[in-house]
């Protein structure tokens, strides 16, 4: 069995994705390609304020996302993804397909307990 050393791939890319909702943020940015702080309101609306804005600025420092301000009379910040973070969607995209098997498991055992009864 191979263990993770000093160089590990997995924890690396960890590093860029993990906690609760950098993933979540990602596959939103992918789908929707730019995103102001009130679209992620309004997209994840069980995260906090400060959450969102402090996995905004760590996806900003890791090089993932690009911050675009729009300076007017009411300030406006936009996020992108850079082309570093586009490198992602294939990490994305296999979450993102493991969560709807998850959920057609999930369907499976919840018909076949209701029919057992």
């Amino acid at each position: 069995m191979k263990y993770c050393a000093d160089s590990c791939q997995v924890e690396d890319t960890l590093r860029f994705v993990a906690g609760k909702w950098k993933s979540v943020i990602l596959y939103r940015l992918f789908q929707e390609q730019v995103g102001r702080f009130s679209d992620f309101k309004r997209w994840l609306p069980r995260i906090s304020t400060r959450v969102l804005e402090r996995q905004l600025n760590e996806l900003v420092s890791d090089g993932l996302l690009e911050k675009r301000v729009y300076v007017a009379v009411q300030p406006q910040t936009e996020y992108r993804l850079t082309v570093f973070g586009q490198s992602l969607w294939p990490v994305i995209s296999a979450m993102e397909k493991w969560g709807q098997y998850y959920h057609q498991q999930r369907v499976a055992v919840t018909s076949a307990d209701a029919s057992a009864k």
